[in-house]
């Protein structure tokens, strides 16, 4: 936090009950923000089903929100890392660079538990540093330009609640920064109940599977979506919690590559 590091811990204590234990020096201001991480400035009053896959979901996740953490950053770096590769060798670069780099976390933490570097540190990251967490230059450079613009996107976010217009501007400006990632930060930090992945490897394929019974493309997906302007990314949530969704997963896929040895 703009305070200092901290750690949460989360306990659900009933269907309608949770729980925020906070330790470090940003314990304040983050338990100050911990109803919005939980999305609870999240409306989902005006959305319609309408569609028998979602009313299901609807009523199997009534509690469904999505999440606002505030921090732009944080969502930013790791979205920037998961670009164009298998999500095994993403997690792995950025466990990585986390246990290289960052902070043993406050208060009673699980061993290993680590505080994500700030701006500044991503920033001053070397490149051989990025090759050996198996990141490709592309989005290392990508990942250290986001670092370098951090202050103003998180003003952005901080000054523009409820509307992440300006941000998405931010991030779009920034080489390496997508709609893609743009939509994983929204979804992730801004509380973006619209925020949809295109371009996301299986997303389409899943929409079209379970609303029209066939997999589409990108192109359709902004079609089948548009009903739901609004709640476009809740509809895809619903859909990936879905057990009335199974989506063939054999096929091509995408190759391993590991950075390290390039």
């Amino acid at each position: 936090m703009p305070s200092g590091p901290v750690t949460l811990a989360i306990d659900q204590l009933s269907p309608v009950h949770v729980r925020g234990t906070a330790w470090g020096p940003g314990s304040a201001e983050q338990l100050e923000r911990f109803p919005r991480l939980l999305g609870a400035e999240d409306d989902p009053s005006s959305f319609v089903p309408h569609h028998p896959v979602l009313v299901d979901g609807a009523r199997r996740f009534a509690g469904l929100r999505v999440p606002a953490s505030g921090r732009v950053l944080e969502a930013l770096i790791p979205a920037v890392i998961e670009q164009k590769v298998l999500g095994i060798d993403a997690f792995a670069a950025w466990r990585r660079l986390n246990v290289r780099f960052g902070e043993p976390a406050p208060g009673p933490a699980p061993d290993g538990l680590r505080v994500l570097p700030d701006a500044e540190q991503w920033a001053a990251i070397p490149s051989w540093e990025w090759h050996l967490a198996g990141v490709d230059p592309a989005r290392s450079r990508a990942a250290q330009a986001c670092a370098r613009l951090a202050p103003r996107l998180e003003r952005l976010a901080a000054t523009h609640p409820g509307d992440p217009a300006p941000v998405y501007r931010g991030l779009r400006s920034i080489p390496g920064v997508g709609v893609w990632t743009a939509a994983e930060v929204g979804s992730r930090a801004l509380g973006d109940a619209d925020a949809v992945p295109f371009g996301d490897y299986h997303v389409a394929k899943d929409v079209g599977v379970a609303l029209l019974g066939r997999q589409i493309d990108d192109v359709e997906l902004a079609e089948v979506l548009e009903p739901w302007r609004g709640h476009r990314f809740r509809v895809v949530q619903l859909i990936r919690l879905s057990p009335l969704v199974h989506t063939e997963r054999r096929g091509p896929r995408m190759a391993r590559v590991d950075h390290r040895r390039i």
